[in-house]
């Protein structure tokens, strides 16, 4: 099993299958639009924009289970990433990340290591995932996208 057996709706409400990008390496997020780490939206984007045509793609999964910090609509959510930060990178609808409504998605990258290393406990928690869809790492929320420049070139490589 692979990222690549799950589906997922788009922000505009189109379901994909994450099929769409085999062989890329890919970085996932819980993203929130009201909290102290959404800033790193531009850090995200910066990323995206650098190393897109080598491979790389960021997936935004908004998520409003800590403190309430996305409760706008999907439609706000895209309008806001873009007026913003200019984000470009594929967002997806508005989705559980923990507990038992989790999307499929993210029970399965929390199950992919020791549970006190992969459980999402925050915003912008991010899971990186090389060409063949294997979860390589789970990075805590307050490590900026700047961070892991060394770790997404190296899978890119």
């Amino acid at each position: 099993m692979s990222v690549y057996d799950f589906k997922a709706k788009t922000i505009r409400g189109e379901e994909i299958s994450l099929e769409t990008y085999k062989g890329k390496v890919l970085l996932i997020v819980n993203t929130a639009s009201k909290c102290g780490l959404t800033p790193q939206y531009e850090g995200l984007q910066a990323l995206y924009e650098r190393y897109k045509d080598e491979g790389l793609v960021i997936l935004g999964f908004p998520c409003n289970q800590f403190k309430e910090q996305e409760p706008e609509s999907e439609e706000k959510i895209e309008a806001f990433c873009k007026l913003n930060y200019g984000v470009t990178f594929p967002l997806f609808a508005k989705v559980d990340v923990i507990g038992d409504n989790a999307h499929p998605l993210f029970k399965y990258l929390t199950s992919r290591g020791p549970a006190e290393q992969f459980d999402i406990k925050w915003n912008f928690a991010k899971f990186l995932v090389d060409r063949e869809g294997n979860v390589v790492e789970r990075i805590d929320p307050q490590v900026t996208p700047a961070e892991i420049e060394g770790k997404i070139k190296s899978l890119l490589a």
